[in-house]
């Protein structure tokens, strides 16, 4: 446990952007810092980002990020609400949960279209749908991830209650998960898409039971406090547009290799077996691409969020509906980051 503790310390702090080439000592002080928190330590999940700031696109921005790995959408969500963090990295169902304790959190980038999230079982399992997990243990990264709101959904559809039809065991991600199927404590779980990879490099073939529905359900995406909005909202397009210009870097094939640079660079360890690397890249990258363009990259359909919103009520993730949905969203600003 020390061991993952410390890689986490060492991880953040080997992401403390120094001053790009041609920014001054003088005017690197005007730059605004910025704390980013991300549910969990894979750079190449957050590609966009890690290219944005090895490219010096937030520089161009006059912005400066600190990036702080932990453990969780809900863990984010509690630095967003101390103070501690001005930018996260969410799922749609924690922030959900967020606002209805009243926390005036708002997503203001899409930056997973498609859901990063799947329910997997082993290959060699019997279960051929959600229903055949009936008196099962499925898996989970964290207790109360976005994971968690997805895949109780997609099993209460199936007829499944929590409690009584199936139980979740926390079992960490990738490698722990790993380790947890090898063992037989868990008969399924809900992986995102670095998780799958991890577990399938285990040598352990897993098969995808997602009803096809679910898969458009858009997963984790950045997301800051209404105030940040209000008071810093040439901070917030800087920042979308960087993203934007970064994830246009990042599909083009003839930057491939510069974009695992940048990932490695924030997260060494990921980048060590090549190809790993590359094929959680190749995934991420699928799932990043929008299936309607035509808005630009960080579109979010509101049509989505009602998804969504109607998927925390009838899994119990919300007690009652929110007043106004729309205000936990945002979508001014798409057209500024995608005009360039």
């Amino acid at each position: 446990m020390h061991g993952y503790r410390n890689w986490r310390i060492a991880f953040a702090a080997s992401l403390l952007v120094a001053a790009p080439l041609g920014v001054t000592a003088a005017n690197a002080q005007d730059m605004m810092q910025l704390t980013v928190a991300v549910p969990n330590p894979s750079a190449i999940n957050n590609f966009p980002l890690f290219v944005a700031m090895g490219e010096g696109y937030f520089a161009e921005e006059g912005l400066e990020l600190t990036v702080e790995a932990l453990n969780g959408s809900a863990a984010v969500l509690q630095v967003m609400a101390s103070g501690q963090a001005q930018i996260g990295n969410p799922g749609p169902g924690p922030l959900l949960s967020a606002r209805a304790r009243g926390e005036d959190v708002v997503f203001i980038y899409n930056q997973y279209p498609k859901s990063i999230f799947g329910l997997m079982v082993p290959e060699e399992s019997e279960a051929q749908g959600p229903a055949d997990l009936d008196g099962t243990t499925v898996g989970v990264g964290t207790a109360d991830g976005a994971e968690v709101a997805f895949t109780r959904g997609i099993l209460q559809d199936a007829g499944l209650k929590e409690g009584e039809n199936y139980e979740f065991l926390t079992v960490g991600d990738g490698g722990t998960a790993a380790a947890a199927f090898l063992g037989e404590e868990v008969d399924a779980y809900a992986a995102a898409v670095s998780d799958a990879a991890i577990i399938e490099s285990r040598g352990i073939p897993l098969r995808e039971i997602t009803p096809e529905e679910y898969l458009s359900f858009f997963g984790n995406g950045w997301a800051v406090t209404g105030q940040f909005i209000e008071e810093n909202p040439e901070a917030v397009e800087g920042f979308g547009r960087a993203l934007v210009k970064a994830t246009r870097f990042g599909l083009d094939p003839a930057n491939r290799e510069k974009v695992l640079e940048h990932t490695t660079a924030g997260n060494p360890q990921e980048g060590e077996d090549t190809e790993f690397a590359n094929a959680l890249l190749d995934a991420v990258m699928e799932r990043i691409q929008p299936v309607d363009d035509s808005n630009g990259y960080g579109y979010q359909p509101p049509e989505h969020w009602e998804a969504w919103h109607q998927s925390q009520l009838d899994t119990g993730g919300l007690a009652e509906p929110l007043e106004n949905l729309e205000e936990a969203y945002n979508n001014d600003f798409v057209e500024a980051w995608n005009a360039q």
